[in-house]
């Protein structure tokens, strides 16, 4: 058995690291003061500490005899930081910084970083590949980016193993939804909507093409990350299915009416993961099928 922290483990893909580390028969100790985490996601055989990423000190003393930290902490919705950019800047780059040195200065081993895939931007071709030069252009894309450059430093500098895992569009259990706020997730909103028996609503044009990574994936490529002897130096890792779909798709898998609705800022037009990094860095490679993921989401909401 082994301690390991997760920051945010309270949240969508923070609880279900926690889950498997648990599960593995590790030590799992969740860092989160629920801005957009959920005391109901909280595992009970989890050791809970409501410390906030942006106090330094009282990281220090949760990191420390911890093997590794799985970073998942963030204020995450990218919308949301376009309107509130100091705030997410704070937690999202402060946040980051703080969690790396408190690391350094308690003798972890390793950090795994949650990145995120909007660091590409608009502009890149598809597949994505980390090869590629970072085009952020939304506050919280260039936030997550400067999180994967003080990894980098922290890994030069303070010998810190660090490696950044490019998540892109988690879907699965636990996921946000129109209750969570405005700017929870399209796979969460249409699941939400046609439960209530309302029609979906679909941003214009609804060709919008996403590579959607079933959140138990994401989960695994972390734990694979935190073992792996190949990477520790700041790696860059897209964590993606490699596969994607439109938003047209989406709701017709999920089936029922659908309406155009307003169109959100800073919308990419595609995302799409170019994996072959993962498999030969980490041994990563997806093992839900989205379909089989959506059809599990529905059963789970009842919704036929």
């Amino acid at each position: 058995m082994a301690k390991y922290i997760v920051t945010g483990g309270a949240g969508f893909i923070g609880s279900h690291i926690v889950d498997q580390l648990l599960e593995r028969g590790d030590e799992a100790h969740i860092v989160d003061i629920f801005l957009t985490g959920k005391r109901e996601r909280v595992n009970s055989k989890a050791v809970l500490h409501e410390a906030d990423i942006r106090d330094f000190e009282k990281l220090k003393p949760i990191f420390q005899g911890a093997a590794g930290i799985f970073h998942t902490a963030a204020q995450p919705r990218m919308q949301y930081s376009i309107l509130e950019p100091q705030l997410t800047n704070d937690i999202n780059i402060t946040g980051t910084l703080n969690v790396l040195l408190a690391a350094r200065d308690t003798g972890v081993k390793r950090v795994v970083y949650s990145a995120s895939s909007s660091a590409y931007g608009p502009n890149n071709p598809m597949p994505l590949k980390e090869d590629m030069r970072p085009e952020p252009v939304i506050p919280y894309a260039i936030q997550k980016r400067v999180g994967e450059q003080y990894c980098e430093m922290a890994s030069q500098f303070y010998g810190l193993e660090t490696v950044c895992l490019r998540y892109f569009n988690v879907y699965g259990p636990r996921q946000t939804t129109a209750s969570d706020g405005p700017y929870a997730t399209v796979i969460g909103i249409f699941l939400e909507q046609r439960k209530k028996g309302d029609i979906m609503t679909v941003v214009p044009d609804g060709t919008q093409r996403r590579d959607f990574t079933h959140v138990t994936d994401i989960a695994r490529a972390n734990i694979l990350a935190m073992g792996s002897p190949r990477v520790g130096k700041g790696e860059i890792i897209n964590v993606g299915t490699g596969k994607n779909y439109s938003v047209l798709d989406v709701a017709q898998l999920i089936g029922g009416e659908w309406k155009f609705a307003e169109v959100r800022r800073g919308e990419v037009k595609a995302t799409l993961a170019d994996n072959s990094r993962a498999k030969n860095l980490i041994g990563w490679a997806p093992n839900v099928k989205f379909e089989d993921g959506i059809g599990e989401l529905k059963k789970m909401m009842r919704i036929v």
